[in-house]
């Protein structure tokens, strides 16, 4: 029977973990695992719960020892509490908080870290006992329950620990900004420091000051192991941090740019994670400098054909397959994946972020990371709502949504960066200005929190319950157009003295606009209209407005028209999109 020890440290007086300041010992771990695999209430599954990334490692490996299956949700609602329990019916939850009040039998951890002194066998557990199930994060739906035996998240960590160089007989110190229960979490900061002889850092650091305090703390050689959306945060906070020896990014495609500011920020090299739940770690990136990706040493990437696609031509009749190494299982990818040679691939996002609209196509992720690339965006995502699409006779055009973090900055400003950076094809239609998204303790959005936020928000923009957007004018953009002599509507206008009648000018004021917002527009009121001026053919009138979503679909535009520094005319309209109009109903 193929075993693995629990712990590689060198020496019991090695050090396992930095709990507020102290450090606990091999020795002081083992006694404390050991406490409380007795200590532990019937039931083969434990939820644990705990905050504190060491009282959490003690549960687990405590568990471990007992023979029970952690289960390892990346959210802890009420609906994910109910999805437990109706998967492993007696489960109990392992915490260290006082205030849980999760409706399932409860276990309070809350001593001291480390156990008393004495004899330190390193427990060997069995290769095939199941570790934990790991659930997905719900980004793409419902969660799903992944088991993880003792021996595949060994050889993982192991992998994880040559490729990153941490087996250079140095006592690492691993700073985490992932909760444990996600898989990244687990996998870099749980199980890198058992198997990698390597200390974890206790205290969660989720905010910026927390994660410099935790930096600060920690002996060097330390590691950052991280997000894109906590690196993004560390980078508008504007704070000195201590320097780092590495940073581990995961959970979300990251950013070339993003990656070569947090290495100057933290004066460290970053190395990019690509893996899932499913599998662990698959591959690495230095993102700052390559676009490539690594595999992990042994595993093996291999196309097959899709049995379900409906034409050898169809560019997702290929499903690539990862095996090998510390994989188990063949498991098939959800990622459009462009193999290199044998160990090197591009990854092209995720095949069901790849949308088709008007022949053209993209990827979410692709405009999730120009749209969070904009100046001023602290945080944005698109969303493809489900059965929103827009029916003709020609077929369904998807009508896609984008929520952006952005105090203080306009939404035709970032309507305008989004034109230069992106097909006009796939520009939002409606952008949505909004305080915050509801991300997980990962970085993640759910789909399940984001479908519901983007459906409150339409609500809101249709006239129902208010909720938490953030409504402002657009600021002002100019245009301008030229009304030629030869102008149809010129003659009789008046003879030996033309002048271009209001109503044309009205017209190119509205095309102007439109083409402004990439959007056709149709005015369903003209609320204010005044001529002060008179505006003769051949002189470029500059147009001026600014749009504000209206309460019940329609947007109100305020417009400003001048020529040779006099204003000629302004008004008030209210507009409808295209589609608006040829539905009959606000957007």
């Amino acid at each position: 029977m193929t075993t693995f020890p629990l712990v590689t440290h060198a020496s019991p007086e090695s050090i396992v973990a930095w709990s507020h300041g102290r450090p606990v010992t091999v020795r002081a771990f083992l006694a404390e695992v050991g406490r409380l695999a007795g200590m532990l209430p019937p039931g083969g599954h434990v939820f644990n719960a705990c905050t504190d990334r060491y009282r959490f490692t003690v549960g687990l490996c405590a568990a471990l020892l007992a023979g029970k299956t952690s289960l390892l949700p990346s959210t802890h609602t009420p609906e994910m509490v109910r999805q437990l329990l109706a998967f492993a019916p007696d489960a109990f939850c392992l915490h260290d908080f006082p205030d849980c009040d999760f409706a399932m039998p409860r276990f309070s951890f809350d001593g001291e870290a480390g156990g008393p002194a004495g004899p330190c066998p390193v427990p060997q557990i069995p290769a095939d006992r199941i570790m934990a199930c790991v659930f997905t994060s719900g980004s793409a739906g419902r969660p799903v329950a992944h088991r993880k035996t003792w021996g595949a998240m060994v050889r993982g960590a192991r992998a994880t620990a040559a490729r990153l160089g941490m087996l250079d007989g140095k006592a690492w110190t691993l700073v985490g900004t992932v909760p444990p229960q996600h898989m990244f979490g687990f996998e870099a900061t749980v199980m890198l420091a058992l198997q990698a002889g390597a200390a974890l850092t206790a205290a969660p650091s989720f905010y910026p000051a927390d994660i410099r305090a935790a930096l600060e703390a920690a002996p060097r050689p330390r590691a950052l192991v991280t997000s894109p959306v906590h690196l993004r945060t560390l980078l508008q906070a504007g704070m000195d941090l201590p320097p780092a020896d590495l940073i581990l990014s995961a959970t979300a495609p990251l950013g070339r740019k993003l990656a070569g500011e947090a290495q100057t920020m933290l004066a460290a090299p970053l190395v990019e994670i690509y893996g899932s739940t499913e599998t662990g770690l698959l591959a690495t990136r230095r993102t700052a400098q390559t676009d490539t990706w690594e595999l992990a040493p042994a595993v093996r990437l291999q196309p097959r054909r899709n049995a379900h696609a409906e034409s050898a031509d169809d560019p997702d009749s290929i499903d690539m397959w990862a095996e090998g190494g510390h994989i188990e299982q063949p498991v098939a990818l959800g990622d459009a994946i462009e193999l290199l040679d044998a160990t090197h691939f591009l990854l092209h996002g995720r095949k069901a972020d790849l949308i088709n609209i008007a022949g053209k196509r993209t990827s979410l992720a692709y405009l999730n990371h120009q749209l969070n690339a904009i100046p001023g965006v602290a945080d944005g995502v698109f969303f493809m709502p489900p059965d929103t699409h827009e029916g003709d006779a020609e077929g369904h055009v998807v009508r896609l949504v984008a929520l952006a973090v952005a105090p203080g900055v306009p939404v035709a400003r970032i309507q305008q960066a989004l034109r230069e950076r992106i097909d006009a094809a796939f520009l939002p239609r409606p952008l949505l200005l909004v305080d915050n998204l509801p991300r997980n303790a990962a970085g993640k959005l759910p789909r399940e929190r984001l479908e519901a936020l983007v459906g409150s928000l339409i609500a809101a923009r249709h006239g129902g319950v208010h909720e938490p957007i953030r409504k402002e004018k657009e600021e002002q953009v100019l245009q301008s157009f030229v009304i030629p002599h030869d102008h149809p509507a010129l003659p009789g206008h008046f003879p030996g003295h033309p002048v271009v009648p209001g109503v044309v000018l009205l017209d190119h004021a509205v095309l102007q606009i439109g083409a402004a917002l990439q959007r056709p527009l149709t005015v369903s009121q003209v609320a204010l209209v005044k001529f002060l001026n008179p505006v003769r053919p051949g002189e470029r009138v500059e147009v001026r407005h600014s749009i504000e979503p209206g309460a019940g679909g329609d947007d109100t535009v305020r417009f400003a028209l001048s020529a040779a520094g006099r204003d000629v005319a302004s008004g008030t309209l209210s507009v409808r999109t295209a589609a608006q109009a040829a539905e009959g109903a606000p957007c």
